[in-house]
């Protein structure tokens, strides 16, 4: 458009990062339409927690709560452009890292001095860049092609096998191995994939 208005953004996922804008934007002055960003990133983040909990009753109980404290917390909440997981993931290390102090001053029969504070800061601080790192990776998530984005997001979020995937998107395994290679491609342009790669992508 003429005049000041900023030029319109058309980089890939920009329809996407509006759109979730404006999720949040609803929710915050109807919290009733929270259930929308409910249904949006409960998968991120029961995956995210899940991979940290091991246990599936834990990690339901902890991703119930991050949502409870997110819909509390979301008047509050300001848009700064980072994708909104990021701030659900940054909730999520804060309360396993609350939950592992917890559960090691009940483990502990003998002074509060035995409880070891100074590695429980360290494991918080390692799972709140973790969450970062998997904010931005999930970023660029977004920016992919619908199919490479399903497969990216059922491989490494939801763990799910190539063989699962295949079914799920009625695709030959190739196919789908063949989207993962693109997916991966495409987002060592923008992103350092080594986590990603550490994993048995050719199962």
């Amino acid at each position: 458009m003429a005049g000041n208005e900023p030029a319109k953004d058309t980089r890939p996922g920009a329809d996407r990062e509006a759109d979730e804008r404006r999720l949040i934007e609803a929710a915050q002055r109807d919290p009733a339409r929270f259930a929308d960003l409910y249904e949006r990133y409960f998968e991120l983040v029961y995956a995210y927690i899940a991979r940290r909990l091991r246990d599936r009753n834990e990690a339901e109980d902890v991703t119930a709560e991050v949502f409870h404290k997110a819909l509390r917390s979301l008047p509050r909440f300001k848009w700064t452009g980072a994708p909104f997981a990021a701030w659900l993931f940054r909730i999520s290390a804060n309360m396993i890292a609350d939950r592992a102090q917890r559960a090691a001053r009940e483990r502990n029969v003998g002074s509060d001095d035995d409880v070891p504070e100074t590695r429980l800061s360290q494991s918080q601080q390692a799972d709140l860049e973790q969450s970062e790192r998997s904010a931005a990776l999930f970023r660029q998530v977004e920016q992919l092609a619908e199919d490479q984005r399903r497969v990216v997001i059922m491989r490494f979020a939801e763990e799910k096998s190539i063989r699962e995937i295949a079914g799920v998107l009625e695709r030959s395994e190739g196919a789908v191995k063949q989207l993962q290679f693109r997916a991966l491609a495409k987002l060592r342009e923008n992103f350092t994939t080594d986590d990603i790669e550490k994993k048995k992508i050719n199962e």
